[in-house]
């Protein structure tokens, strides 16, 4: 297990990694009011994310949800996603990947707000 304190910083907000395992990865992410992730997908995992903090809208392919604290929802591996703070405060997820990789380069990007497409 990786202690909570490493945290990865990104322009949207930072995570820190959980757990890592072979058969599953867990992050609590932490998204800054008014900023949003990549529009990404992945080839080789599926996440489910659960609201811990705040409100936002999640898009899945051609579909957006709204998320309040205590919700979820399961993004299916290939599906185009990103998740956006709509709120004055963090928005805090914690995310759990299954699948058969989990490294940080299975990440295709689409959209970005920040120019790493």
């Amino acid at each position: 297990m990786v202690s909570p304190k490493s945290e990865e910083h990104r322009p949207w907000g930072y995570f820190c990694v959980l757990a890592d395992e072979p058969d599953h990865k867990v992050k609590r992410i932490v998204v800054f009011p008014k900023q949003r992730l990549s529009l990404q997908r992945h080839r080789h995992r599926m996440e489910h994310w659960y609201i811990v903090r705040g409100s936002a809208i999640v898009t899945i392919d051609k579909d957006q949800i709204r998320l309040e604290r205590g919700q979820a929802v399961d993004i299916p591996q290939g599906a185009w996603h990103r998740i956006m703070n709509t709120g004055e405060e963090n928005v805090v997820v914690i995310e759990v990947q299954g699948g058969d990789y989990f490294g940080e380069d299975d990440i295709e990007r689409l959209e970005d707000d920040y120019g790493r497409v």
